[in-house]
């Protein structure tokens, strides 16, 4: 059976994941897969952990510990930050030799094929330490925006830099070691080369793309396509490349996100017999869809694209990218190093999770920037959620004269229930996604729905059980509270009558 394959940017296994994530890819992500199962679509919600980044070199020697200790500590905390949330992906699966197997596989066919090309380059490199500088390892001045960047793309502008672009180089794990540059002989894929398929491919899907990360695609395609790293020297830590004509180098870790959501989908299906690739063939019918935020536009959106493109047409493209922006912390930015943050567990461990769930998706930043506050979580959810949302289980009581009761219906419920449902659709199809409308969407019927007159409890009934299925992806234990009693969550509104049941409460008080 075809279905749909929901990818989360692959975290970083350097730190936990806190709740500046969690408002981004990973609930729109968890949502979005909610939405197809209720509406009984097969999906596949997965993501795998970053293990080969540079950024776990600097983050580990900042901690006094190795890379292998940091990821292993890591991964343990990003697994149980995703658990404490609700969030549904497919467990993590571990990075092993058949992770590395699936990853050489996919570059070594591009290799045979001829779609490397080999050049000689100058990257920043580290006098004392002896090695040469890239992405995490190395900071200077963004090409395109002038604000300071790491190797290979802007969290500012977004825009991509490879090799010698930053200006003033510094090198990250000692920023008093001198930084000159060195010739080094590297393979790259050519994004150039793909103009015209990538052209083709964003004026398709442009309703999908967000305005902000549109305008981005817009300007790097405006200017020559960037040659993709396919190698880089070896830092000590990676994959090492497979390749005679770059001895001693490693894979470049952004070109595993692809081949890594080729094995976690594998893994997500129970390792099923035949190629581990197979689910993402073309021929499989399978959609594809990203998740994830404004700074991985390229490399989510064009790079990865471009690793796609050149096994040629062997693979399905990703339908939509959904990409958000910052989310900030009182104001400034989320930072683990200054321990300025929020973990999504100790969170919900403080607050009931639906309300940290529909209080990060009123909120999440979609469009532009957006701060998250303590107070405003306590404020907005007891306001705006939470007393609505009880009130109205008070009147679903009151209409309720026999729990299980068969009660009738009439052609004006069902008319609003229908209403109800088309008005969620609209929030949650790629073409419209919007947690923030669909938290919204909860506000606006709870209000409705707790002043207007109701002859018939079966129609008042009917539309309060099509709220709670339209919202059951972001509320989902009041929802698995209601389903655990017997209520048939369907985004059917068609029944001509309905058993009665009683609306789950939302909790008082914090955990």
């Amino acid at each position: 059976m075809t279905g749909t394959i929901v990818i989360a940017a692959t975290p970083t296994p350097n730190g936990d994941l806190h709740v500046g994530h969690m408002a981004g890819p990973y609930l729109a992500g968890d949502v979005y897969a909610r939405y197809l199962r209720a509406d009984g679509r097969p999906v596949t919600y997965t993501t795998c952990t970053d293990d080969s980044q540079s950024y776990m070199i600097s983050t580990a020697r900042t901690h006094g510990t190795t890379p292998a200790e940091l990821c292993a500590t890591s991964t343990a905390r990003i697994r149980r930050s995703v658990e404490a949330m609700g969030v549904s992906l497919a467990p993590l699966p571990p990075v092993d030799d058949a992770y590395r197997r699936t990853v050489l596989d996919f570059v070594t066919t591009l290799y045979r094929e001829g779609r490397f090309e080999l050049r000689t380059v100058r990257m920043p490199y580290a006098r004392n330490a002896g090695v040469h500088l890239f992405d995490g390892l190395v900071k200077g001045e963004c090409p395109a925006c002038l604000a300071e960047s790491c190797g290979g793309s802007c969290e500012g502008c977004g825009h991509p830099n490879h090799f010698d672009d930053l200006g003033d180089p510094r090198s990250v794990l000692d920023p008093a070691d001198p930084v000159t540059s060195r010739e080094v002989t590297v393979l790259v894929l050519p994004a150039e080369s793909y103009r015209e398929e990538l052209t083709a491919y964003y004026a398709a899907r442009e309703s999908t793309w967000r305005q902000h990360s549109r305008q981005l695609i817009r300007e790097i395609l405006a200017r020559p396509l960037p040659e993709i790293p396919i190698t880089v020297p070896s830092p000590g830590w990676g994959i090492e490349a497979p390749f005679a004509e770059t001895p001693g180098q490693i894979l470049y870790p952004w070109i595993e996100a692809m081949p890594a959501s080729i094995y976690s989908t594998w893994k997500a299906a129970g390792e099923p017999e035949g190629p581990v690739d197979l689910s993402w063939r073309a021929e499989s019918g399978n959609r594809l869809v990203y998740f994830h935020g404004f700074d991985n536009v390229y490399s989510w959106g064009m790079l990865d694209l471009v690793m796609l493109l050149a096994h040629g047409g062997r693979y399905i493209t990703p339908d939509a990218n959904v990409c958000n922006e910052f989310y900030e912390l009182e104001n400034e930015k989320f930072s683990t190093s200054r321990n300025h943050l929020i973990r999504g567990a100790d969170l919900v461990a403080e607050v009931p999770r639906d309300l940290v769930r529909f209080y990060l998706a009123l909120t999440c930043p979609e469009d532009q920037r957006a701060n998250f506050t303590r107070e405003g979580l306590d404020r907005v959810t007891a306001q705006r959620l939470r007393g609505p949302w009880n009130a109205l289980a008070d009147r679903v009581e009151a209409a309720v004269a026999q729990p299980g009761e068969e009660l009738k219906v009439t052609d004006d419920g069902r008319r609003r229930a229908a209403v109800i449902v088309e008005r969620f659709r609209l929030c949650y199809d790629l073409t419209s996604f919007s947690l923030t409308r669909a938290a919204d969407g909860i506000v606006t019927q709870l209000g409705r729905l707790l002043t207007a007159e109701r002859a018939e409890p079966g129609d008042l009934l009917l539309e309060v059980r099509t709220l709670l299925a339209c919202a059951a992806p972001i509320l989902i234990d009041v929802a698995a509270e209601a389903e655990a009693a017997g209520v048939e969550l369907t985004l059917g509104t068609g029944a001509e009558t309905i058993d009665a049941f009683l609306l789950p409460r939302l909790p008082e008080d914090v955990r």
